[in-house]
């Protein structure tokens, strides 16, 4: 991990103590899906749970919810309100209500699709959640449309664009991706938020610190990669790491993992669920307990 501007060195997770439980590690609570898009909301479930969170839910809606439960029994599923389309409906507010705020850590994007109603939603969990929020994918998209943007976070968030999305952002079509970056550190001091900025060399800032990763390879550029680091960073948070430190080790293992994954088995066909199944590999290797 390169770092900049005197940001620390990799944050590490606690060892585990042996007496403890599911609830010491998080309960991850990651909103998404729609009808045809089933399977992002299930790789951020499954990257969840091999990042370490205790307990792991997935709201859904009710269209996809017997698909989304059938990729992994070790998840819980949540059946939202859903419209004509199969996406979650903005009424689902009121069914979520309750789980989100019994949830250590919250995620929302991956699979969500677009919608005004979604908008909406995705507006109410930014501003009144208290509980640290990852939001990437259709996300971030419902956050640009919001006319106050970023502003008034409700808790620590965390937002995970990729180039695209974060031109949508900050409403600047053009920028070049060195501009990206320098915006992203503005973007991040102004509003109190932590953002990764995807893509060579991810940045995470929170406006004060800037982080640049150095793990990862061409063949993470395939749908659902994106999904598994929402995952991953949402079960960090989860067993207690701060936004900041969350995203930037939840970061390196995902590139790590990608590496693995490509050392056994090319760039070219790496896949995302790849990056799952080499995730406990980079978490043993990042925590020096063997390769």
């Amino acid at each position: 991990m390169s770092t900049s501007h005197g940001a620390p060195a990799l944050p590490r997770l606690a060892a585990r103590r042996p007496d403890s439980h599911k609830g010491d590690y998080g309960h991850a609570l990651l909103i998404g899906g729609s009808r045809g898009m089933a399977g992002a909301i299930a790789l951020a479930g499954r990257a969840a749970l091999r990042g370490g969170a205790g307990l792991v839910t997935l709201a859904v809606p009710a269209a996809c919810q017997p698909t989304v439960a059938s990729f992994d029994p070790c998840f819980m599923t949540l059946s939202l309100p859903d419209d004509s389309a199969g996406r979650i409906a903005v009424d689902a507010r009121e069914t979520l209500a309750q789980p989100a705020a019994g949830a250590t850590c919250v995620a929302c994007g991956p699979g969500l699709g677009r919608s005004d109603g979604l908008t909406a939603l995705v507006g109410w969990l930014y501003k009144a959640l208290p509980q640290p929020l990852v939001i990437d994918a259709d996300g971030l998209n419902a956050l640009a449309a919001r006319p106050a943007g970023l502003h008034a976070p409700g808790g620590p968030r965390i937002l995970t664009p990729h180039p695209g999305e974060f031109r949508r952002l900050v409403g600047d079509p053009q920028q070049t991706i060195e501009q990206c970056r320098q915006a992203a550190v503005r973007l991040a001091a102004r509003h109190q938020v932590v953002i990764v900025l995807k893509g060579h060399r991810t940045l995470i800032t929170d406006g004060q610190r800037s982080v640049e990763n150095s793990t990862g390879n061409p063949g993470m550029a395939t749908g659902g990669a994106g999904d598994v680091l929402t995952g991953v960073i949402t079960a960090l948070v989860g067993q207690g790491l701060a936004a900041f430190e969350a995203a930037q080790l939840g970061v390196y293992l995902h590139g790590l993992a990608g590496d693995l994954a490509a050392c056994e088995m090319g760039e070219v066909s790496l896949v995302a669920s790849d990056l799952v199944q080499w995730l406990p590999a980079a978490i043993r290797r990042a925590s020096g307990s063997g390769s």
